[in-house]
């Protein structure tokens, strides 16, 4: 399984909403700039992200961008469920009626253990988490 680059980038444009949270709302114009994402293909991801409250706007001269939760409570499954849907490695898992060998069998037994096990990693892995690491990672490469 690959995920898309809406996926990832949009997982991006969280953390760096994260590493700036509390300091008030973001331009767009800031993350691409910092994330090197095209500003046009964040305005994609920012949509779905404020209609189910991860991010929130604010209008104006002091407008952009933050976080509508703190940082502790969003998670990558979270994240990536709104932009790529589904998170299990072959339809079946989710839809076994897709299928008519899904009671017998055995592949789809792994892929859901398989789909079962990363959906926990990101369950597991917050934003706070991940801006740990990043402080974390550019302390050692300096």
């Amino acid at each position: 399984m690959k995920l898309s680059t809406r996926g990832r980038y949009g997982v991006r444009l969280m953390l760096d909403l994260a590493l700036h949270y509390g300091e008030g709302p973001i331009l767009l114009k800031e993350i691409a700039e910092r994330q090197g994402i095209s500003e046009k293909y964040l305005w994609q991801l920012i949509n779905p992200l404020k209609t189910t409250g991860l991010v929130t706007s604010q209008r104006g001269m002091h407008g952009g961008y933050a976080l509508g939760k703190a940082p502790e409570v969003i998670t990558v499954k979270e994240i990536l469920q709104i932009l790529e849907g589904s998170l299990c490695l072959v339809d079946c898992v989710d839809n076994p009626s897709l299928c008519e060998r899904a009671p017998s069998c055995i592949s789809r037994d792994i892929w859901g253990d398989a789909s079962r096990s990363m959906q926990l990693t990101l369950q597991n892995t917050t934003l706070a988490a991940m801006v740990e690491r990043q402080k974390h990672k550019a302390e050692v490469n300096r």
